[in-house]
């Protein structure tokens, strides 16, 4: 179960009734709403491929942006997998060597992940795999690209499996599609949970009566002062979650509104050891935050208790003695929320019942769903990404000049 609750005055219901509408006409045209049921088919194609597959301990997941942030979310945030999922996601060298040299052919399954099939970094990273290990059998190798795209087009050629992302389904949006189930399967996650629980999420929100999201949307695109959203997440598994909710947050809600420039921005922080960095910032600084909070009922580990030691000159902190780690933890987060409510600052918390597959689907569900509604209300196209495309016309131009 989810709980999300709202510690700020709601809207009107018939302010939000024209959005919810909305919404319900978008997902006919949008890809993602449906991926919940349309990705169940997949689960099978895993399986079989799991046992055509030869024996390997590693998945190399070569893919940058939506092809590995949402995939690196939820395997971190599940903290196993019978595998080792290991992410080339980034044009750094030191990365590239470091990954190479934990792998070899013969244990790795390599998946390239590209939605147009000639993302710069993850092809450039997929010939230095090439080269590296000299390949002349595919057998190792998976591709996850649009159909017909430059990408799947070579992988044909060669006879490489390909596994397509739905056209209408943007990348930062494909985390429930192929780009997500394929390498987080191979890698032993149960991605059935998944699914169940953002069909879960989509039953509970577009389904039902629940406004929630709607009123949250309207509450971060109709407020005056607050421009920066920050999701303040208890436990360190939810550092990655947070890498892909900065960029789906920022690259569907910053956008030209003909001549003016609107947007919202992301801001990820774990918990509790951002309340000795970031805190203070909020508490005192600029009113231009809002805060949400999530939180975790049961952990990994969850009767790890902290020691009874009282040691000589420190009985001041002898207060957390015997308590369970996890207790301690999010009864800081309940702390922080006070504090911030105090200050009249826009709080809400999400408290997942544990930090498991069925919650992570439907995590990564509700926030495709948050953003989608932000977007409505904020009057843009919440699909298009027409900022980046100057910086890549730019990096081909000084390459080809030699203007490093």
């Amino acid at each position: 179960m989810v709980d999300n609750i709202l510690h700020f005055k709601l809207a009107q219901s018939e302010h939000i009734a024209s959005f919810a509408r909305r919404m319900n006409d978008e997902k006919e045209l949008v890809g993602y709403y449906d991926l919940p049921a349309l990705s169940n088919g997949i689960i099978e194609q895993i399986s079989k491929l799991k046992k055509s597959l030869p024996n390997f301990k590693n998945i190399a997941l070569v893919g940058v942006g939506g092809s590995s942030l949402g995939v690196k979310a939820i395997y971190e945030m599940l903290a196993h997998g019978q595998k080792n999922l290991i992410f080339f996601d980034n044009l750094d060298p030191f990365l590239i060597a470091s990954n190479l040299n934990k792998i070899s052919l013969d244990d790795t399954i390599f998946i390239i992940s590209s939605k147009s099939g000639t993302t710069i970094e993850t092809i450039s990273i997929f010939k230095c795999i090439l080269e590296r290990f000299k390949i002349v059998n595919f057998e190792n190798f998976i591709i996850i690209s649009d159909p017909n795209s430059p990408l799947e087009i070579y992988a044909k050629a060669r006879n490489i499996r390909v596994f397509n992302i739905p056209k209408n389904v943007g990348g930062r949006f494909s985390v429930l599609s192929a780009v997500g189930l394929v390498p987080l399967g191979l890698s032993g996650v149960d991605v059935s949970e998944i699914l169940n629980g953002a069909m879960a999420c989509k039953a509970q929100h577009l389904g039902g009566d629940d406004d929630t999201i709607l009123q949250k949307a309207y509450h971060y695109a109709r407020h005056e002062t607050a421009k920066i959203n920050v999701l303040f997440s208890y436990s360190s598994r939810l550092a990655s979650f947070n890498d892909w909710f900065v960029q789906l947050w920022a690259e569907s809600l910053g956008k030209k509104r003909g001549y003016k420039r609107v947007g919202l921005t992301p801001v990820g922080l774990i918990g509790s050891k951002d309340q000795h960095s970031f805190l203070q910032l909020i508490m005192e600084g600029a009113k231009d935050k809002t805060v949400t909070f999530i939180t975790a009922k049961k952990h990994e580990d969850q009767n790890l208790k902290l020691s009874n030691l009282s040691l000589d000159g420190l009985q001041s902190c002898d207060f957390t003695n015997d308590l369970e780690i996890a207790s301690v933890l999010n009864a800081q987060a309940r702390a922080t929320m006070q504090a911030l409510k105090s200050e009249n600052i826009s709080v809400d918390e999400i408290r997942l019942d544990s930090l498991d597959a069925w919650h992570s689907g439907y995590l990564v569900y509700y926030y495709e769903l948050l953003t989608s509604a932000t977007g409505l209300m904020l009057g843009i196209n919440t699909y298009n990404q027409p900022g980046v495309e100057l910086a890549k016309l730019l990096l081909r131009q000084n390459l080809e000049q030699n203007n490093f």
